[in-house]
């Protein structure tokens, strides 16, 4: 896995100094870009105990002014490079795809840690010369994939670990809207990086084979609706359908085992996850004259789950990360496997559905091996910004 930063280490300069300097300080945090998901990181980051908004770099004045108006004591600049020159840890990149590269890069050249919203970049060649840049210079590189902290997905991911589910058969997702049209990237790098990280978190397996079909109805080139099948190793089957062009907003994840079926449904506000002891089970016979199905028709159950932000928790696991030097749980090596299989699904894309084999290094897939997320709590920010 990516080296973690650690105290006492390594500069730009090549002098030596501590991870934060007094320890328990706050972690002085810098956002880059105030547009459509700005300004949700941008209030977590100003409510957060542990974390202290100092600056937020935005080209456009009326996001400037907006920032302004209801952050008076933080600081707004035109240009990322006068946010990199401010006295602060760490930067979070918020702005759209095809400029993550370019912002991340110079954010750890520049000696900070590193929180870039998903993608990581938009091409693999990219991802991986971040994740290498920030081994590096010893900086914490994070990508926001922020579904690994919701915790209807961390549910699923214990009914996997524990076997409720039994052998997995396949995964289908489908994440549907009117909106929102892009101009520099198509639906699958938007929409699929959620879908594909949640699979990669959930599953345990690493990503092996893609292919992809879509259609470009309303921007010529780009494509708005596309249907994407992601093979894992083990041979499991995944399924993603993406679309900016439906009337309806579905956000819905189902998992089919040979023992229960669990089904996510990100628009429920009550019931994120039901369990369905549902299943067909062949009968033990030789004989083909009794060969009969038998269908199993269970309970349904929603389990009980503790409902926190899943931004917050990510944006509080970054500063974590950053105050402790530990890897981050969504880190650069997470970021680069979603991007590859984008790369691939993109590739596949322009190619008539081929299958595409998704090319990951040798050395990565063995830093896929995720931990369970113990994510920080308020109360712990706040005990530790206070020893």
């Amino acid at each position: 896995m990516p080296t973690p930063p650690k105290n006492g280490a390594a500069s730009p300069n090549g002098a030596s100094r501590p991870l934060l300097n007094p320890p328990h300080r706050s972690v002085r945090v810098g956002v880059i870009g105030c547009g459509y998901w700005g300004p949700q990181v941008i209030r977590n980051f100003n409510e957060m105990p542990g974390a202290d908004l100092v600056v937020v770099a935005e080209k456009r004045l009326d996001r400037r002014q907006y920032v302004r108006g209801h952050y008076p004591t933080v600081k707004t600049v035109a240009d990322h490079h006068a946010l990199l020159q401010a006295d602060i840890d760490c930067v979070v990149v918020a702005t759209p795809i095809h400029t993550h590269y370019e912002l991340a890069r110079d954010a750890l050249l520049a000696g900070k840690h590193v929180l870039v919203e998903k993608p990581l970049a938009g091409s693999l060649p990219e991802a991986l010369e971040l994740m290498r840049l920030a081994e590096e210079q010893q900086r914490v590189l994070m990508v926001g994939h922020t579904f690994l902290y919701n915790p209807a997905v961390q549910t699923l991911r214990k009914l996997v670990d524990e076997g409720q589910l039994g052998r997995i058969y396949y995964v289908d997702a489908a994440r549907l809207n009117l909106g929102q049209f892009q101009q520099h990237v198509d639906v699958i790098w938007d929409l699929a990086p959620h879908d594909v990280s949640i699979f990669l978190y959930v599953l345990q397996r690493a990503p092996q084979m893609v292919s992809a079909r879509g259609s470009a109805c309303v921007q010529p080139g780009i494509h708005d609706v596309a249907y994407i099948e992601l093979q894992l190793e083990g041979g499991i089957k995944t399924q993603i359908h993406v679309s900016w062009l439906d009337p309806c907003k579905v956000r819905r994840l189902t998992i089919v085992g040979d023992r229960k079926m669990a089904v996510y449904n990100d628009v429920s506000l009550a019931e994120k996850v039901r369990i369905y002891d549902t299943g067909v089970e062949p009968p033990m016979t030789d004989n083909f004259g009794e060969f009969q199905l038998s269908y199993r028709y269970g309970e349904m159950v929603v389990p009980y789950i503790a409902w926190q932000e899943p931004l917050r928790l990510q944006c509080e696991h970054f500063v974590e990360s950053v105050r402790a030097g530990t890897r981050p749980q969504t880190d650069a090596a997470q970021g680069v496997a979603v991007v590859a299989v984008l790369e691939a699904a993109s590739t596949s894309l322009a190619n008539g559905g081929i299958r595409v084999p998704v090319d990951l290094p040798p050395d990565l897939i063995s830093r896929l091996e995720t931990r369970d997320l113990k994510v920080s709590t308020r109360e712990t920010l706040t005990a530790v910004s206070a020893g």
